[in-house]
């Protein structure tokens, strides 16, 4: 199945490995130096401020939407499949 994550995006579940809030993601220097390590594989979704990070096998990605909400959709389909 696939998520919609902001900005017309969408990925495979399958893919994501995990899906990081904002708080948590800034207040770790680990994220920092994750984020410069694979700072050619990020993309920024959200326009203004972004409220998650989603990173995939492929690809970080910045997300205008919440945490919650990712989480929720990624159940929804989970329970479907």
């Amino acid at each position: 199945m696939y998520i919609h994550f902001g900005e017309e995006t969408i990925i495979k579940t399958k893919e994501i490995i995990a899906i990081i809030d904002k708080n948590s993601f800034n207040s770790s220097t680990n994220m920092d130096n994750f984020l410069q390590r694979y700072k050619n594989q990020s993309e920024h979704f959200a326009k203004g401020s972004y409220k998650s990070v989603i990173v995939t096998t492929d690809q970080i990605y910045f997300s205008p939407l919440a945490s919650s909400t990712l989480k929720k959709r990624s159940q929804k389909w989970a329970v479907s499949e």
